[in-house]
């Protein structure tokens, strides 16, 4: 069990240009499509603290602005998303704008992180 944990750990600290590299490795190397995988990972969170209680446990992640690397936005709300690289400059440039949402608290606080490691404004409802 320790190295699960150790492997959450390591996981919840990567940087924005670590993950790509994993979502790369998963897809090309093992036929992972990472979209699917945090769906995946989030379905079984949000299971998890349903049984929490009252506690908020579906969020919406909105990217107010796009900051100064608008280009490094869209392609990370591509990646976010699974749409296309069209799809992904529309909502870009309509901020303020919901990327995702009805999500885990983990995945939108990590969705968050990563847009904001960019460069992004963004805030959770």
């Amino acid at each position: 069990m320790a190295d699960i944990k150790k492997l959450a750990e390591e996981l919840v600290n990567l940087t924005v240009k670590d993950v790509n590299e994993l979502a790369e490795i998963l897809k090309e190397e093992y036929g992972i499509e990472p979209a699917a995988a945090a769906v995946a990972v989030a379905g079984g969170a949000a299971a998890g603290e349903a049984e929490g209680g009252a506690e908020q446990t579906e969020f919406d992640v909105i990217l107010k602005s796009a900051g100064g690397s608008k280009l490094a936005i869209v392609k990370l709300v591509k990646e976010m998303t699974g749409v296309g690289l069209k799809e992904a400059k529309e909502v870009v440039d309509k901020a303020p704008a919901p990327i995702k949402e009805k999500v885990s608290k983990e995945e939108a606080e990590s969705l968050k992180s990563q847009l904001e490691e960019a460069g992004a404004e963004v805030e959770l409802k």
